[in-house]
């Protein structure tokens, strides 16, 4: 049987690549796309290799349309086919500022990557998986967007992250409503403090935070604990949940008296 490929954006680190590596060990094949030369990825894609997949590495900015149409030529060229979108790829401001004093370079940079990027990458997604769809009465297409609790969470010294997973999370309900009638499930995985290299800055931070009860689950959460939840979403095993919003955030947005 030929394999169902899934293309995760940012998929060579972090959260990325423990998404990656739950949907090698299920069985999918890749394609991970970054900003990082191949040559700095080696060491990943060997990872994925060892768990049975084939794993092909596109360097792309998904906030770049060219790059976008890039990267889908090369999908279509290596597999022909494309079940599963990851939209994960996103980066935090270069430097935290309050709101009063953020600035518009730092504002577009963030939602270029992590809002109008995927949003694009989607649409070119999506029309291909119609085609699929349409092609292949048995097509299971899928696509998960990777947010953040900051989509509800207010953060007022990086409100361009903020606003980004919030449009994201938007998004997500947008897309679900729109491939409704190709029976392609769109969902939001909602991570909450997760620990990569992105959050070891602060790490002083959020030990105290947890250790203070922050979350139900006193614990950093892991890349592993979000690539499970993509894994079971890009199985099928939610079918019936478009739209739907999965937490993964050790019970943090629970509310609690």
């Amino acid at each position: 049987m030929t394999k169902r490929v899934a293309l995760v954006t940012g998929g060579s680190r972090g959260i990325g690549l423990g998404i990656a590596q739950s949907l090698a060990r299920e069985g999918f094949d890749l394609v991970i796309c970054g900003l990082r030369p191949a040559i700095a990825v080696n060491e990943s894609l060997a990872q994925l290799r060892g768990a049975g997949a084939e794993a092909l590495y596109t360097q792309a900015d998904v906030g770049d349309a060219a790059a976008r149409s890039r990267l889908l030529a090369a999908v279509r060229e290596h597999y022909g086919r494309l079940d599963v979108l990851v939209n994960n790829a996103g980066r935090a401001p270069a430097a935290r500022a309050d709101i009063l004093d953020a600035t518009e370079a730092s504002f577009d940079e963030v939602l270029r990557t992590n809002l109008r990027g995927p949003y694009f990458l989607t649409q070119i997604v999506a029309h291909w998986m119609i085609q699929q769809r349409k092609a292949q009465a048995d097509f299971r297409g899928a696509i998960v967007n990777i947010t953040s609790v900051s989509a509800t969470f207010a953060s007022t010294n990086r409100g361009d992250y903020c606003i980004s997973k919030a449009g994201m999370a938007m998004a997500t309900r947008l897309w679900a409503a729109r491939l409704g009638e190709f029976h392609i499930p769109v969902y939001e995985v909602r991570p909450g403090v997760i620990r990569t290299a992105m959050t070891a800055g602060a790490s002083e931070k959020y030990d105290k935070l947890f250790s203070e009860g922050m979350a139900i689950e006193a614990r950093w959460g892991t890349p592993e604990d979000v690539g499970k939840a993509v894994a079971a979403l890009a199985r099928g095993d939610f079918a019936y949940s478009t739209g739907s919003v999965i937490p993964v955030d050790g019970g943090m947005t629970v509310e609690r008296l």
